[in-house]
């Protein structure tokens, strides 16, 4: 390499990385306002139900118990969404892991951990074949993944057209095992302290959380996936290579998703063929609530999380309010969802202007 090779490749790095700090100025604003709409709406919460204990400790626990699934699967989702990818075929990938998962305990009579190595090597593989034909066949994101969609729930309906329910004792045993917590505890009708617990699947979100949130920010493979979804042109003259960038996250993201379909599954304790439908949106619409614009570069997973747990708050409110129908949830989510692509737009217009 000359001397003006050199030379305009330390430019472009120092472009990409002005770029990607520009960026997260703009991400850490958004970051703000999902934390301070997830505490508004919790401290709402806390006035408005305060007859129904909404303060409890295990109601807040019961926020991620129920959607520990979700947070896995939206991990993997925030990464492709950083590279400017997109993932429509979680939500099927969930559904046919939690029928792989059952079939092959009550069916096939295999024991609970053999089976959920099965289906997380099952990820992998699914995540690998849509990563290869995005990342080297140069598909379009939303076409291999609307196949593997199809292909996802398609194999749930093949493997079973009935309901499953597990009573492998394995697998039983891991999902109602109550994990509590050395403090929130509360005095029962009959004086007995009682502690908030969670279940492994919330454990298993937040080490996952964790680990994906040192591994973006701290690791060379981290910071090469921001500046692919930064500008892929200047990623190759950084010396990256964006294809195996790519097809890497995505097979992150199917081993994520059928994890999170694994936690799902622990929760339900059953499968069958219209499980988790709609899910790939809900991760979606919680990725980019958390402050991940779908033009990538950007994104943090904690945001992701308080993106859920807005989601999951909603869900609750709508449920203690009793009288008002479950799909108010999702209209609200909808309206939620189109202030922040809303927000994100008037920030990229501002950056422009500013240059």
């Amino acid at each position: 390499m000359n001397d003006t090779e050199l030379r305009w490749q330390r430019f472009e790095h120092k472009k990409v990385m002005s770029l990607i700090k520009e960026k997260l100025l703009g991400h850490n604003f958004l970051l703000f306002v999902t934390v301070a709409l997830f505490v508004v709406m919790y401290i709402a919460g806390l006035f408005v139900y305060k007859d129904k204990n909404f303060g409890n400790m295990q109601v807040f626990l019961n926020l991620l118990i129920s959607n520990a699934g979700l947070i896995i699967t939206s991990v993997g989702m925030t990464m492709v969404l950083i590279i400017a990818g997109i993932d429509i075929s979680v939500g099927s990938v969930v559904a046919v892991t939690c029928m792989m998962l059952a079939s092959m305990m009550e069916k096939g009579k295999i024991d609970a951990l053999p089976a959920i190595a099965i289906v997380l090597l099952f990820g992998i593989a699914f995540g690998a074949i849509q990563g290869w034909f995005i990342a080297y066949m140069k598909l379009q994101p939303f076409i291999v993944t609307l196949a593997g969609m199809f292909f996802a729930r398609g194999l749930t309906a093949v493997i079973s057209l009935e309901m499953i329910t597990i009573t492998n004792k394995t697998f039983l045993s891991i999902a109602q095992h109550k994990m509590y917590l050395p403090f929130g505890g509360s005095l029962n009708k009959r004086g007995v302290m009682i502690y908030p617990y969670v279940y492994p699947t919330v454990a298993a979100a937040l080490i996952i959380l964790v680990l994906a949130f040192i591994m973006l920010r701290y690791t060379k493979f981290g910071r090469s996936i921001y500046a692919v979804g930064g500008s892929e042109q200047s990623a190759m003259l950084m010396g990256l290579n964006v294809k195996r960038i790519k097809f890497l996250v995505y097979i992150i993201n199917g081993f994520l998703a059928s994890l999170g379909g694994v936690a799902f599954c622990l929760n339900t304790t059953g499968a069958f063929v219209e499980l988790a439908k709609g899910f790939e949106m809900e991760a979606i619409a919680a990725t980019v609530i958390g402050g991940t614009p779908l033009t990538g570069g950007v994104g943090n997973v904690f945001g992701t999380l308080f993106g859920v747990l807005i989601k999951a708050t909603i869900e609750t409110f709508v449920s203690f309010q009793g009288t008002l129908s479950s799909w108010w949830s999702k209209i609200i989510i909808a309206a939620l969802l189109a202030f922040f692509i809303i927000l994100q737009s008037l920030l990229t217009m501002r950056k422009e202007r500013q240059r």
